[in-house]
């Protein structure tokens, strides 16, 4: 049943807001209050994910644990109609469907801490063409003048800002924001300084392992006291067939000398300093900022089975409050989809258990309750 009366038409293109534009402005729009965010920062975030493999790891469990999440609504019809727009909607360029987008918009909120999506109408503004996910590169958030509200603002090829147009259409996600800011705190802020230490010491071992493999030898020759060839002379003979026999690969070659020559390794007699215990603790701080359990990421450090379901627990938790962050973006997206399409906005939204421990655990819980309830029964039979 349909609520609302069809709008007048509009021969209007559908485009995406969020996107780089060229639209022009004056040349200190700039300059009007607004809350950047650095470019550098989002390099470095990124540059992290990419330089440690357990950062980038972490993140993207934490996106695949999130779940996933069911509409329902009060009208038969409108159910049908949502869950076969949360399946089928286009998501950025070559994607579908709602969770594609939602994984997205999790993963720019973590790594960033402010993640920024739109909802894109179609030509004649009644239905969604689709979802996107909006680059922080080329947007701008700035505060309202009541400072109770965002604006998102456009950036331009020269380097100006425009406000967006339709304002209700783009979602602003923030991670623990900064008071007095509208800017979002990543989730691996602390994490680059750990990082460079740690990374230092792996380009270490590198250099170490190379110059161990790729042997240096040090030829050392001593001279005899009545020797009547020139000292100069020999030793150049040395050096050339010494790098002749070197260069010469494909086959083992003999090096013959007349004299006291000797042949050492450069660096043999030392000893690789051991770091594990350095990049242990350092990978201790990154795991304990990132929330996730060690066992997740291959790390096959020293746990009780009671420490392990511990936590398991707080990782729910966490996991928990990530919801809450997702739940006001998929709310924005249901109550558009319905209003165009005239139906009641009213739904709920009901997420997945996080893990089949939990399923487990739950099962277990009705089974105790139902035990119980029969004991129960059973004595109140008895006593009549």
């Amino acid at each position: 049943m349909k609520l609302f009366s069809a709008k007048k038409k509009s021969t209007a293109d559908a485009t995406v807001q969020t996107s780089l534009s060229s639209t022009n402005s004056h040349p200190f729009y700039s300059l009007d209050s607004y809350s950047p965010y650095s470019e550098k920062q989002l390099e470095l975030y990124s540059s992290l994910r990419e330089a440690v493999p357990v950062i980038d790891a972490a993140i993207s469990k934490l996106i695949r644990l999130i779940g996933t999440f069911t509409v329902e609504c009060e009208q038969k019809d409108a159910q049908k109609a949502l869950e076969r727009f949360l399946s089928n909607v286009q998501v950025n360029n070559c994607s579908y469907g709602v969770m594609n987008f939602i994984y997205t918009y999790f993963d720019q909120l973590l790594t960033y801490g402010t993640a920024v999506s739109e909802i894109v109408l179609s030509n004649d503004r009644k239905s969604i063409r689709a979802l996107y996910n909006a680059s922080l590169k080329d947007v701008e958030l700035r505060r309202s003048k009541n400072n109770l509200g965002v604006s998102v603002c456009v950036k331009n090829h020269d380097g100006t800002l425009r406000e967006a147009k339709f304002q209700e259409l783009i979602f602003v996600g923030l991670l623990n924001p900064v008071p007095g800011t509208v800017q979002g705190t990543s989730i691996l802020k602390g994490l680059p300084f750990v990082s460079s230490i740690l990374l230092k010491i792996f380009n270490t071992i590198g250099v170490n392992f190379e110059r161990i493999g790729n042997v240096r030898f040090a030829v050392t020759y001593k001279p005899p006291e009545n020797s009547h060839v020139s000292t100069k002379q020999r030793v150049q003979e040395i050096a050339t067939q010494w790098s002749k026999a070197m260069r010469d690969k494909t086959q083992v070659c003999d090096f013959v000398s007349v004299g006291d020559v000797s042949v050492k390794v450069i660096g043999a007699d030392n000893q690789v300093l051991s770091c594990d215990i350095e990049i242990r603790h350092l990978l201790e701080q990154i795991v304990s900022k990132l929330c996730i359990p060690p066992f997740l990421l291959g790390l096959s450090w020293s746990s009780t089975e009671r420490m392990s379901s511990q936590q398991a627990d707080i990782l729910t938790s966490e996991l928990e409050y990530y919801r809450t962050l997702i739940n006001p973006l998929i709310t924005k997206i249901c109550s558009c989809f319905l209003r165009l399409n005239g139906y009641s906005d009213e739904f709920s939204i009901n997420w997945s258990n996080i893990s089949l421990q939990d399923e487990t655990e739950l099962a277990q819980a009705r089974l105790y309750n139902a035990q119980a309830k029969q004991i129960e029964s059973t004595l109140a039979e008895v006593k009549d």
